[in-house]
């Protein structure tokens, strides 16, 4: 099965890599430029997660949103690709699904019931991913006894889950640099395949992360190949979405790798 690339667009000017924010009057051309670079599927938050970064109301999601929204609703530009929105806020989430979008992003897994319901009443996807803490705190020194077992074990409680509100289509994401250092990381990247037995799509998204810096120092602007080579690995290990910054150079890495397979 063809690896889907899910491309990043940010509308927010927090974001931890510069060259993902775009504004209302930029985001157009890139969502053209990424469906024009071969993307299976483009994420959109207005929401940093990034470490140490704050939350903010569901009302100001909004608003620094909408505009986008009703861009990719008006151009029809779901037609062409599959839209998911990067966001743990209900009232978010139904305006966009009323949009067109068709996948949920969200980096709490599902703890809010009311993203649940939602969901289930658009017949959405529903992307759960694993993070240790939140954005503001989760890179202060987390630890596990077993990183593989403890995110095995919220995959499993968080499918049951979706399951008793309806919600059929799922994918997983192990959340790299969620609460994890690089030994979790890595741990967790080299062993990807494992999360495989759920038996629903693997999704991985380690996009120019401060893990590429720890190994190989690098500014942020300088962690493509990095991420590149984290990326190949993760789909040898059975991802099957990769959400990146640079949709072009992950077709034309991926496409390489599956026909080397």
């Amino acid at each position: 099965m063809k690896t889907k690339i899910m491309g990043i667009l940010n509308i927010t000017e927090d974001s931890f890599f510069e060259g993902s924010r775009t504004d209302i009057f930029g985001a157009k051309n890139r969502i053209e430029k990424m469906i024009g670079d071969g993307a299976d599927m483009i994420d959109i938050g207005a929401l940093s997660s990034r470490p140490g970064s704050k939350m903010i109301s569901d009302e100001e999601e909004l608003r620094r949103i909408r505009s986008v929204l009703n861009i990719v609703k008006k151009n029809r530009f779901y037609e062409k690709v599959q839209f998911s929105l990067d966001s743990y806020s209900p009232l978010t989430i139904d305006y966009a699904l009323n949009c067109g979008f068709k996948i949920i992003n969200d980096i709490t897994g599902l703890s809010n019931d009311n993203v649940c319901m939602v969901a289930k009443k658009h017949k959405a996807t529903v992307c759960i991913m694993h993070m240790k803490g939140t954005p503001k705190d989760m890179q202060a020194d987390p630890f596990y006894e077993d990183v593989i077992k403890e995110v095995d074990e919220f995959f499993t409680q968080r499918v049951e889950k979706a399951k008793s509100f309806g919600i059929e289509d799922i994918i997983l994401d192990v959340g790299i640099g969620f609460g994890k250092n690089l030994k979790h990381n890595i741990a967790l990247i080299k062993n990807h395949s494992y999360f495989s037995h759920f038996g629903y799509p693997l999704l991985i998204g380690a996009s120019r992360k401060s893990m590429i810096d720890s190994i190989s120092p690098s500014a942020i602007k300088d962690r493509l190949s990095g991420t590149l080579a984290i990326h190949i690995e993760a789909v040898r290990n059975k991802a099957s979405i990769v959400r990146c910054h640079d949709v072009k150079e992950h077709v034309q890495a991926i496409r390489v790798f599956e026909a080397l397979q």
